[in-house]
C-alpha cells in the first residue's frame, strides 16, 4: 500500500501538484528558531530491557528471560542536581524524530522552567529498539500495553546518565512523564501502575478509551472545516453511496473514472483513496486535518488546500461540467463541486504512484495478503499489530448522519489486513476483533490517577478516544488531578513550542503556563511523598 502511515504520527507535509486553475497561498516557510542543540548532539545510549517483564502472566508463555537494546536520549542543558526527570514517551515512532521536545518543544519549556533533565525513551518495536530482527506474530507477543508502560517503570529505575552526577533513578527523584496520542495514553496507564514509582505525568491527547469502530474520528472535521466543502464531500458520497446500494455496476464505474480510478474494483480502496485527503483508514499519503498545527514548522495546509480548491468557485468550464455528467443517475440533480474534487485527486493523489498499476499496493490497491504479511520490522507493522490486538479504533464511516467517506468503509476493512498480517503463530494469535479491555481495563473515561494531568484540543480527530471526550462525565479540575481542554486546538498542540512562551499564541501559551504551573505544584510536595510511600521493586 502506498506511504502506509500511521493514525499517531506527525506526518511531514508533502509538495503537491496544485492544480493550475486556482492559486494556492505556499506554504508557511520553516521560522529560523535559534536551536541550542542540533540532532547530531544527541548520541544514542543503550539500556537492556527486559523482553518480557512478566515470567508470571500465562499471556506470555513461553517466558523468555532475554534483553532488547532500548534507545534513549538526553538533554541536560537546563539540568541543575535536584531537578526533575521528564521523560518523554516516544510512542508509535523513533527516538530522534521526536528530538524537538527536546529542543523547542513541551520538554524544553518544562526543563527550562524547573532546572530538569529531558529524556527520550524509543518505544519497544519502533525505531531501533526491536527485540527480534523481524516481526512475526510470535515475535510480536511481547508487543503489548502492560510490557510497554512496564519499560517506562523499569527505565526510569534503572537507566543511567553519562556526565550526570549521582544517582537520579526514580523514586528518589521526581520523575514526570509526558506523552501525545498513543505514548499519551500509555504516560496515563503508567502513572496509574506504576504510581508509587513515578512522580507524575502529562498526558496529551492521551487515547484511554479503546473502541472497536470509530467513526467520530471525522466529526471535528464536519464541525469546524469549511462548511461549503464539508456540504459538498457529503452530498457527493451521499450519492456515490446511493449508487452502490443500487448496485448498479456501470454508474460505480463511471464515477471511478471521473477520478482516474477505475482500474480500482474494490470500492472500499476506491473509497478510501478518494478519502485520503481527509483521512482514509489508517492510510493517506497527504497530510490531513490532523496535521494541522498552530506551530508552522511542524503543520501543513494540506486540508486547507484541499477544500480550496474543491470549492473553487472560478474553475473553467471544463471541470465544473463533470458536476454534471452523472445527472442521469441522481434524477436530474447537479453533483456540485465533483469536478473540483476530482480533479485535486487526480493532480494530487494520482501521481504519487509514479507511474505504478493503480490496483497494486505500489499504489492504491490493498488487496493483497502477501503484502501485508510481510514481518520486515517497521513502525508501520507494530502499530497495525497493536491496533488488532488491543487498540482498535478502526476509522469508519458513521451508521447515520452526513458522511466524509463512503459507507462501504466499515470495520471488515480494516480487519481483513489484521488477518492477513498476522497469520496465527506457533505460541501467538491475534484476535479476531481487538480485546479492548486490556487497555480500558485502566479505568477507560473514569480514568483516574494522582499527579496526573490530561489536557486535550476540543478540534481533535481523536478527541472522543481521550479525556475529553464528547461520551465522557463531566471533568473538574484540582491540583492532584489536573485537566485541560484548550479551545481551538488539535491533536497534541501543547508538544509543540518555539522557544519563547511569551510570543505564543495565547491560546497556547495560556496551556504551557498551566502545565508549568501543574508541575511547579507537584514538585513542592515531593519530599513529602517520598517520605510516605511505598515503592514497588522493578
Amino acid at each position: 500500500m502506498l506511504l502506509n502511515l500511521l493514525a499517531g504520527f506527525v506526518v511531514l507535509p508533502l509538495t503537491c501538484a496544485i492544480p493550475p486553475y486556482h492559486e494556492i497561498k505556499p506554504r508557511y516557510p520553516k521560522p529560523l528558531l535559534e536551536r541550542r542543540q542540533d540532532s547530531s548532539s544527541y548520541p544514542a545510549n543503550i539500556i537492556n530491557t527486559p523482553i518480557d517483564h512478566f515470567p508470571d502472566n500465562p499471556r506470555y508463555a513461553p517466558h523468555t528471560n532475554a534483553t532488547f537494546a532500548q534507545r534513549y536520549y538526553f538533554d541536560q542543558t537546563y539540568y541543575k542536581p535536584g531537578g526533575p526527570v521528564y521523560l518523554y514517551i516516544g510512542g508509535e515512532t523513533s527516538g530522534p524524530s521526536r528530538f524537538s521536545n527536546l529542543q523547542t518543544g513541551i520538554i524544553q519549556i518544562l526543563m527550562s522552567a524547573t532546572n530538569g533533565l529531558g529524556v527520550i525513551l524509543e518505544n519497544r518495536y519502533y525505531g531501533e529498539s526491536y527485540p527480534y530482527n523481524t516481526s512475526s506474530t510470535d515475535q510480536l507477543a511481547y508487543l503489548t500495553t502492560e510490557q510497554t508502560i512496564a519499560d517506562n517503570a523499569y527505565f526510569a529505575t534503572h537507566a543511567t546518565f553519562p556526565g550526570i552526577p549521582g544517582n537520579i533513578s526514580a523514586p528518589n527523584t521526581p520523575w514526570i512523564l509526558y506523552g501525545g496520542s498513543l505514548a499519551g495514553a500509555q504516560t496515563a496507564f503508567s502513572i496509574k501502575q506504576y504510581g508509587d514509582l513515578l512522580y507524575g505525568g502529562i498526558a496529551s491527547s492521551a487515547v484511554i478509551h479503546a473502541v472497536l469502530a470509530y467513526p467520530e474520528w471525522y466529526a471535528p472535521i464536519q464541525k469546524f472545516a469549511p462548511q461549503d466543502c464539508v456540504a459538498s464531500i457529503n452530498s457527493i458520497i451521499d450519492k456515490f453511496d446511493a449508487l452502490v446500494a443500487a448496485n448498479n455496476v456501470d454508474a460505480i464505474r463511471e464515477f471511478k473514472a471521473i477520478f482516474g480510478l477505475e482500474a480500482l474494483t474494490d470500492n472500499r480502496d476506491f473509497a478510501m483513496t478518494i478519502a485520503f485527503p481527509l483521512g482514509g483508514p489508517m492510510n493517506y499519503p497527504t497530510s490531513t486535518w490532523q496535521e494541522l498545527n498552530w506551530n508552522s514548522s511542524y503543520g501543513s495546509r494540506d486540508f486547507f488546500d484541499f477544500c480550496s480548491n474543491v470549492t473553487n468557485i472560478y474553475a473553467p468550464a471544463n471541470i465544473t461540467a463533470v458536476d454534471n455528467a452523472l445527472n442521469e443517475y441522481s434524477n436530474g440533480e447537479a453533483w456540485t463541486n465533483l469536478g473540483n474534487y476530482a480533479h485535486y485527486v487526480k493532480q494530487t493523489i494520482l501521481p504519487l504512484c509514479k507511474g505504478a498499476p493503480i490496483d497494486s499496493t505500489s499504489c492504491f490497491g490493498t488487496q493483497n495478503q502477501t503484502f501485508y504479511a510481510d514481518t520486515t520490522n517497521s513502525a508501520e507493522r507494530s502499530y497495525l499489530y497493536s491496533t488488532c490486538t488491543e487498540q482498535g479504533a478502526y476509522q469508519v464511516a458513521p451508521e447515520s448522519g452526513p458522511s466524509l467517506i463512503s459507507r462501504v468503509l466499515q470495520v471488515n476493512y480494516t480487519q481483513q489486513w489484521c488477518t492477513w498480517a498476522f497469520p496465527k503463530g506457533n505460541f501467538n494469535s491475534i484476535p479476531s476483533t481487538p480485546n479492548l479491555n486490556y487497555y480500558n481495563r485502566y479505568g477507560d473515561f473514569n480514568f483516574s490517577a494522582d499527579r496526573l494531568a490530561f489536557i486535550d484540543g476540543n478540534t481533535d480527530v481523536w478527541l472522543d478516544v481521550c479525556y475529553h471526550s464528547n461520551d465522557a462525565p463531566p471533568r473538574y479540575s484540582t491540583d492532584l488531578h489536573p485537566e485541560y481542554l484548550i479551545a481551538g486546538a488539535g491533536h497534541h498542540w501543547d508538544s509543540y513550542g518555539i522557544l519563547d512562551v511569551g510570543a505564543e499564541p495565547q491560546f497556547i501559551e495560556q496551556a504551557h503556563l498551566w502545565e508549568i504551573r501543574t508541575v511547579r505544584k507537584w514538585l513542592r510536595e515531593f519530599a513529602n511523598w517520598k517520605s510516605k510511600a511505598r515503592h514497588t521493586e522493578l
